[in-house]
């Protein structure tokens, strides 16, 4: 390697222990201004001009907050209208009475590998986020687990939905690995389920066991945990009618908070309403796959499941059947909507300064000196498209521009394509986009504030996490290679 590759990778090393120091120093910086504050230095020392460098912040955030924050703000929306109808503590309280506390992880992580399919990784975890909060409490009620709730039940949620995301078609990095190296759909379709059933086994309920009785004080915010899961509340021998319930009054007044909720709303047109979005971004996946590009049915369906378009479908659903279901007024629904975007509004910061540090770093050629030295290392084939989506991900804070920038490295190195050996690189390189996700992902800080957790408690959940599914997902790429 160069002096300016080894330069380049001093400056990574220094920045992201400078962020660390500022969070957690008696400093206690916000994180939104410490990720600022650190994309400023690095772009300046690594020599990013700086015309260019308020450009890259400016684009990093924008472009983040475009891809995450209206999803994000619709979904906290959408699990509120869910828990003023009653309908996500209805589905947490049949989950906890049918099921064995030791099978619930095992039972999310089913829900959320199914969500997974269509669905980017902050989009499924918003959409599950509602039902992990609402059986969680009910657990912690109950004291019915070692350890945090939230903790077991969130760890299944985040090793699935991130095996997915970056492991198998029809999600853009894999897809885009797959036609890069010309491999055949059905067939890395099938290696990727095979690699990726054992992984999030050992990834999710297997580690969650595990680690969740050592984060015993991990609980989110107690106003975030009623927005998805609605307010605390005796269980009354019967449900008063919405004549009877008292009305919430003020901007800030929550469903439940005054007074009982107001039911009605049937809880399988509530379900429904989490099932749009699914619906509509399998819909998308299949017409991508299989419909002409030239099909006006093909390109409705691809539109209508757009992440931004499929959740704002469901959201407007849920509120159809929420006002005409429940009785309540448009005045107080709309007070719900607004109380529900303030507790978002820091994390909303947080993405978006995590989407700017990303950007400076892709910007001040980071990714691209580690990319050149990675290359020139002498391995297995497999395991450097995996090292290469691993570093250029960590550096970049992007899975996908950790797959594309991998396949088309490795791309030359394998002829023609074809056949299982491209269909497990494919799976690799998936598995390396998804490795360390630190400070510099928006997956890292949705996380951390979602679930009300310090970086260190973030790390050995987060990071952890989508560390072991990427390193289980390589080594059953490397067992399945042996038969190949």
């Amino acid at each position: 390697m160069t002096a300016h590759t080894w330069w380049l990778l001093l400056i990574l090393t220094v920045a992201i222990a400078a962020l660390i120091y500022l969070i957690n120093s008696r400093l206690r910086v916000h994180p939104f201004v410490a990720l600022i504050l650190v994309s400023v230095g690095t772009g300046i020392a690594a020599g990013e001009p700086l015309a260019k460098l308020a450009g890259s912040i400016e684009e990093g955030a924008g472009g983040t907050l475009g891809d995450v924050g209206v999803t994000l703000a619709l979904g906290a929306m959408l699990g509120r209208l869910l828990s003023d109808s009653g309908a996500t503590d209805a589905i947490a309280r049949s989950l906890v009475d049918r099921a064995e506390p030791r099978r619930l992880p095992w039972l999310v992580g089913a829900a959320a590998f199914v969500i997974g399919v269509p669905m980017f990784f902050e989009v499924g975890l918003i959409v599950l986020l509602p039902l992990i909060f609402s059986v969680a409490r009910r657990l912690e009620g109950q004291g019915a687990t070692k350890g945090s709730p939230y903790v077991l039940l969130g760890v299944p949620a985040i090793a699935s939905l991130s095996t997915l995301h970056g492991m198998l078609p029809p999600h853009p990095g894999p897809l885009t690995a797959m036609t890069g190296l010309h491999a055949d759909l059905g067939l890395t379709l099938g290696v990727g389920i095979v690699c990726a059933v054992p992984t999030v086994i050992l990834a999710g309920p297997v580690y969650a066991r595990w680690i969740a009785p050592r984060l015993m004080d991990v609980r989110p915010d107690a106003e975030l945990v009623a927005q998805f899961a609605g307010a605390e509340r005796e269980p009354a021998p019967a449900a008063p009618s919405a004549s009877s319930a008292p009305a919430a009054s003020g901007p800030g007044a929550r469903a439940g908070a005054a007074g009982p909720r107001r039911t009605g709303v049937p809880t399988g047109l509530a379900v429904a309403a989490v099932l749009v979005p699914v619906v509509l971004m399998l819909l998308r996946t299949l017409a991508e796959t299989v419909m002409d590009e030239s099909s006006g049915l093909g390109a409705a369906l691809v539109f209508a499941g757009e992440p931004l378009v499929a959740m704002l479908a469901g959201f407007l659903f849920a509120l159809g059947v929420t006002i005409a279901g429940s009785g309540r007024s448009g005045e107080e629904t709309r007070a719900s909507l607004t109380d529900s975007l303030k507790s978002i509004a820091a994390i909303l910061l947080i993405i978006g300064g995590g989407g700017a540090f990303k950007q400076v770093l892709q910007d001040s050629g980071i990714g691209d000196a580690i990319a050149s030295a990675a290359e020139g290392a002498h391995i297995n084939l497999i395991l450097l498209g995996w090292l290469i989506a691993l570093l250029l991900s960590l550096t970049t804070g992007s899975a996908t521009v950790g797959i594309v920038s991998a396949t088309g490295i490795v791309a030359p190195l394998i002829g023609d394509g074809g056949g299982l050996e491209a269909s497990l690189l494919v799976v690799a390189i998936g598995a390396g986009s998804i490795g360390l996700n630190y400070v510099n992902h928006a997956g890292f800080w949705l996380v951390k504030e979602s679930f009300g957790m310090d970086l260190s408690q973030a790390t050995k959940t987060q990071t952890a996490v989508q560390t072991l599914v990427s390193v289980f997902g390589l080594a059953m790429a490397l067992l399945l290679s042996v038969f190949g």
